[in-house]
């Protein structure tokens, strides 16, 4: 793999909420990092003017809302965010089929003629700082493994692109929905970084070599005394594999 195809595997989480911080990361790393996620934070602290700033340094979206709603409004929230021009958007797959369905619908109507190109949706499973222990907790007693694999399943089922996922279920992920099924990994953690909040965890070269297609990572490029340096060495380790 090359360095220019290991930088667009990056996504560099942006969990700002000063527009300022936006100007600056946007401008710093727009050249070391395939995309920038925004959050919630930072849409609810300052909306579509973050897209645009990234936008405007080159940079690519992807808007982290994970919508979960009715499907009428979940449908017209996802067009909206595809209007913004972002590359990806998400929804929980715990919506259900017919919320994902209505959404994938929706946007194959509008950008049908093939003019200008639609946002790819993901699918949230189940989160990187969920567990067992967690799911039990809310009634679901299925495994970790089992609830990924069934979620992504029905979100294939609704014609949505790929998921959100643990690096740990790629594997799996793989095997039940194919090899043209977008999965994007929260979760990753270089060797010189720590694991903070997230349980289910593995390191940028394991989770590409598993078959991740982009890797989500946050505080261990915006924490770094130099980011621009911790990006590269990111890179370096998912380029020796």
């Amino acid at each position: 793999m090359t360095r220019e195809e290991a930088i667009k595997k990056i996504i560099f989480a942006m969990d700002v909420s000063e527009f300022t911080d936006v100007q600056f990361w946007a401008e710093t790393l727009s050249e070391h990092v395939g995309m920038f996620k925004i959050g919630k934070q930072l849409y609810t602290a300052c909306g579509p003017a973050a897209v645009r700033m990234i936008q405007k340094f080159g940079g690519e979206v992807f808007l982290d809302l994970k919508y979960h709603d009715i499907p009428n409004t979940v449908s017209k929230a996802v067009l909206e965010a595809a209007n913004l021009g972002v590359q990806l958007v998400d929804v929980h797959a715990l919506g259900g089929l017919e919320m994902m369905s209505t959404t994938m619908e929706a946007l194959d109507k509008q950008f049908g003629g093939g003019c200008t190109p639609r946002p790819k949706v993901l699918a949230i499973t189940v989160l990187t700082s969920s567990n067992e222990e967690t799911l039990r907790a809310i009634g679901i007693d299925h495994s970790v493994p089992e609830m990924v694999v069934r979620l992504a399943k029905l979100a294939k089922q609704a014609g949505v692109d790929g998921v959100v996922a643990s690096p740990q279920e790629v594997g799996l992920i793989r095997e039940a929905c194919g090899d043209d099924f977008l999965i994007v990994t929260p979760g990753v953690r270089p060797s010189f970084a720590a694991a903070n909040d997230q349980k289910r965890i593995m390191t940028p070269a394991d989770a590409v070599k598993a078959g991740a297609n982009y890797l989500v990572i946050g505080r261990p490029i915006g924490d770094a005394e130099n980011p621009v340096e911790a990006a590269k060495l990111i890179v370096d380790e998912i380029v020796a594999g």
